[in-house]
């Protein structure tokens, strides 16, 4: 008997799964929202699925409604990209240049820490320093070697905790005032929303296949993102999604977020997570140094700077920056350079060191 593909077999558990989860989630964020956190669905969403994660319910992931709804969020990240941002970005060579240094500098320092204070064997170590795609690093690291569940608990953790800290920062150091989708600058809603616009902006959804087809990496982010920036540098549109799928966007990353920490015992992992939190914090800490440094010497603004540097991931600091109307593409372009560049390198100086460490190709 022929099977389908992956793509056509429908599993009413796992649907089912996520529907709850995705409604779990949401209770989440309502109540955030409701109490005027900053990221309400984003983070009210992450963190009552990681409880519940965490406490062995049996939730899933939204699987491949999460990629469309990264694709919403592609899209609306296109959309800052105007002829004014691309005349000023040849302002920010300095802050890229000084990103890849960073990178590098952050890297190099966690990865000795793990190894020879927190007793990572060196591959775990090297995978689990290198902030970058969370897949990517774990992929990578499980392939030369690692240990896939310490590689994944420190990503995971440094994300979330990242997208947790820096809002909040904002919200009590700088006068952030938390909002929703709604409130996000020149958002208009699903109801009023003009067709022509919506079919324009549904269109560059067509970027994520195109990107995956090519391999190109965190194609359901930067294809549409892609596309939707063509057409805005076109002045073929200047719309932006409407908030309704803004926030729903938010839900279904944050919720995704939690579900990574399914399977997971507290008390088998608490010393990992611990050990994750306390680099979190460093990495957050050193990117506010760089960023305080940059500020002095180009005049760039702390807060763009300090987004753009954040060890979280490419879709939830684009999220952050939005909610924050914190100059979308600077963060956005920053933190693409970020994984393109780890992408890239990673690999190669794991090659010209593994003999220098102690590590043996695999056969």
């Amino acid at each position: 008997m022929t099977r389908l593909p992956a793509f056509l077999r429908f599993e009413p558990r796992l649907v089912f799964a996520a529907f709850l989860t995705l409604l779990l989630g949401g209770v989440g964020g309502a109540l955030f929202d409701w109490w005027t956190m900053p990221l309400a669905w984003l983070i009210g969403g992450m963190v009552i699925t990681t409880i519940a994660a965490l406490a062995g319910a049996p939730l899933a992931s939204p699987g491949r409604f999460r990629n469309l709804m990264i694709g919403v969020l592609g899209i609306m990240l296109g959309s800052a990209f105007t002829p004014d941002v691309v005349e000023h970005a040849t302002q920010w060579s300095t802050s890229i240049l000084t990103l890849m240094a960073f990178v590098v500098v952050l890297a190099a320092a966690v990865a000795v820490f793990l190894n020879k204070v927190a007793g990572f064997d060196p591959v775990t170590a090297y995978f689990s320093a290198a902030p970058g795609s969370f897949a990517t690093m774990v992929i990578m690291g499980v392939e030369m070697g690692g240990d896939e569940r310490n590689i994944s608990l420190i990503h995971a953790i440094r994300i979330m905790l990242t997208v947790l800290v820096i809002p909040f920062w904002f919200r009590f150091y700088h006068g952030y005032v938390p909002g929703g989708g709604e409130n996000l600058p020149g958002l208009g809603s699903v109801i009023d929303f003009p067709p022509r616009e919506f079919a324009i902006l549904a269109a560059c959804a067509l970027g994520y296949p195109l990107a995956k087809w090519i391999r190109f990496p965190a194609a359901a982010l930067l294809g549409p993102m892609f596309l939707s920036a063509i057409a805005h540098l076109t002045g073929l549109t200047s719309a932006k999604p409407p908030s309704e799928l803004v926030n729903l966007s938010q839900l279904v990353i944050g919720v995704g977020l939690g579900c990574r920490f399914v399977g997971l015992h507290v008390r088998r992992v608490i010393g990992t997570m611990m050990l994750s939190a306390g680099v979190t914090v460093f990495m957050l800490s050193l990117a506010a140094t760089f960023a305080l440094g940059l500020e002095y010497f180009t005049g760039l603004p702390f807060a763009a700077l300090w987004l753009a540097f954040a060890p979280g991931g490419l879709a939830e600091m684009t999220l952050i920056s939005l909610a924050m109307n914190i100059d979308t593409a600077f963060v956005s372009t920053h933190h693409l350079v970020r994984m393109l560049f780890l992408v890239f390198v990673t690999p190669l100086v794991f090659a010209l060191i593994r003999n220098r460490i102690g590590v043996k190709p695999k056969k």
